[in-house]
């Protein structure tokens, strides 16, 4: 057996399969751990493996190999991942965030290879991108990238066939760029920045800057309310920059999008931020496409999948 797990700002989740088999087998989930110690998703993710096992009816020990996908950014400590995710880490960006821990990074990996036999760490959107190139929306794609719109704004980069990853595992954090000039505190993003793509335009962002949650905002936009349009033309415009870029930075043939205050409104959302990118530098974006991940609302699951297939 193995253990599938998806680390998200707001939620872990824990599937597990059967090796050599592409089904989900179970699936339990929690909001994720942001108190106590910084060991404390650590500890979430091997209890949430012992909870699916006790729902499959399989014994813990029989869990041989783990993918984790995770939000990052990563840090190395003696050559195991920690997490540095600003969603998660509340010492990034200090009390301001509203955070309650004072973590730097949360110890991942070490834990994990004290139980387990195999174990594969990589950033979600890396993961995702994976997931998406064998079964999804970026099959035959060597020139493509994957973005998640949800509690943060993560990428995952292909370029020439090759995942790219960085001397961290860190590549693709283009969600922590600047697009737009915005030093408003609404806009703090939870690593420390203010004004960058994730401080402007992730689903955590939306209710501290415009006092109304995503998929309320989103649900009034679609109903044609003025100012709401107006919001979520400005987020398309933030978010649509910032996938120009890295199609004019690395010469994408397809983007691939998921996330949940994309994937919830993504009827709504793909042809703004495709006419973002249509007509800008017409050698570099014409016939570039913009898809809804393949995957759908499953992505993740089958991004820490895509780790131990």
């Amino acid at each position: 057996m193995k253990a599938c797990v998806d680390i998200g700002g707001t939620k872990v989740a824990v599937s597990l399969a059967e090796t050599g088999s592409r089904e989900l087998l179970v699936r339990q989930s929690e909001p994720t751990a942001t108190s106590g110690n910084n060991d404390a998703i650590a500890l979430q993710v091997m209890r949430l493996v012992d909870a699916a096992c006790a729902e499959a009816g399989v014994a813990p020990e029989s869990i041989d190999a783990i993918g984790v996908s995770s939000a990052g950014p990563f840090v190395l400590n003696d050559g195991c991942i920690e997490l540095a995710t600003p969603n998660m880490c509340g010492g990034l960006a200090g009390p301001a965030r509203g955070l309650p821990n004072d973590w730097m990074s949360a110890v991942l990996e070490a834990p994990l290879r004290k139980r387990f036999r195999h174990v594969r760490v990589e950033n979600d959107a890396v993961s995702a991108l994976e997931a998406e190139r064998r079964w999804g929306a970026l099959q035959g794609m060597d020139h493509c990238a994957y973005v998640t719109w949800s509690t943060g704004v993560g990428v995952g980069l292909c370029v020439d066939g090759r995942v790219l990853r960085g001397k961290n595992g860190n590549a693709g954090h283009a969600g922590h760029s600047f697009v737009a000039d915005d030093d408003n505190q609404h806009a703090l993003c939870g690593c420390g920045n203010v004004g960058d793509v994730e401080g402007l335009a992730a689903g955590n962002s939306i209710a501290r800057r415009f006092s109304r949650p995503a998929p309320e905002l989103f649900a009034a936009a679609v109903a044609g309310e003025p100012e709401a349009l107006k919001t979520a033309d400005e987020l398309c415009r933030v978010m649509g920059r910032m996938l120009y870029n890295l199609i004019a930075t690395l010469d994408l043939q397809r983007i691939s999008l998921g996330g949940s205050v994309f994937w919830h409104n993504r009827d709504f959302l793909l042809p703004r931020l495709q006419a973002q990118i249509d007509g800008k530098l017409e050698p570099l974006t014409q016939g570039v496409q913009l898809a809804a991940a393949g995957l759908g609302d499953k992505v993740g699951d089958y991004a820490a999948l895509a780790l131990v297939d």
